[in-house]
């Protein structure tokens, strides 16, 4: 009997069902496998019976087939229900702030400062911000100067701006006067969690779907 286990909490819902066909299926195998070497005994040559090593051997591959079915459906249940523990768990975030990879200018408009950051693969010469309008022209260029290698955010006066302004910004890096990778991080909100197959996700008001290896950092 195939039981179902659902679990629901802050807008998530998942529902699965523990893998208990291929632990039939290895059974019905299992069971086929036996009746064809009984029926072959039973209709063996008697001058030239089957060899005792032959029937072992046999016995032997149908046993380590039986095994692998019922440790994949094991591994596939243990699966589903972490994937069900880490939905439960995440609905927790809900509300919460993350940063993730991302260049939308977070705007306090209580503060008048608008926030975004970076990650750098190694340290840099000199690190430099362009604020930039929601037709990608530079609004202003903040120099940073030197910066290590790591997750760095910066502040920016925004005046009257606020996220409904559609502000953006870009990062450049730079190494002994060579350019260097460099990813942008921003502010979002998690709207809600879901899951798809074993992954589990994040929807994001700004970013949409996002997988949860993909966050940086919590807020």
């Amino acid at each position: 009997m195939a039981i179902t286990a659902t679990a629901a909490t802050n807008g998530v819902s998942v529902a699965s069902s523990p893998a208990s066909t291929s632990v039939a299926d290895a059974t019905v195998t299992s069971e086929r496998f036996l009746k064809l070497l009984v029926a072959q005994m039973r209709n063996q040559d008697p001058l030239s019976p089957m060899d005792n090593a032959q029937v072992t051997s046999q016995m032997a591959q149908i046993n380590t087939v039986s095994g692998i079915e019922k440790l994949n459906a094991t591994v596939q249940g243990l699966s589903t229900q972490f994937m069900q523990l880490q939905a439960v768990q995440g609905a927790a975030l809900v509300g919460r702030d993350v940063i993730v990879a991302g260049n939308k200018l977070d705007i306090d408009a209580t503060a008048a400062i608008g926030q975004g950051g970076f990650e750098l693969a190694g340290p840099a010469d000199a690190v430099k911000v362009e604020i930039l309008s929601p037709s990608g022209a530079v609004l202003q260029t903040i120099n940073l100067g030197a910066e290590g290698a790591g997750m760095h955010s910066f502040d920016w006066p925004a005046g009257t701006a606020t996220n409904a302004s559609g502000l953006t910004f870009r990062v450049g890096a730079t190494r002994g006067g060579v350019a260097m990778p460099v990813t942008a991080l921003m502010r979002d909100r998690v709207g809600a969690i879901s899951t798809s197959g074993n992954t589990f996700n994040l929807e994001l008001e700004n970013s949409g779907t996002v997988a949860y290896s993909a966050v940086k950092a919590f807020n």
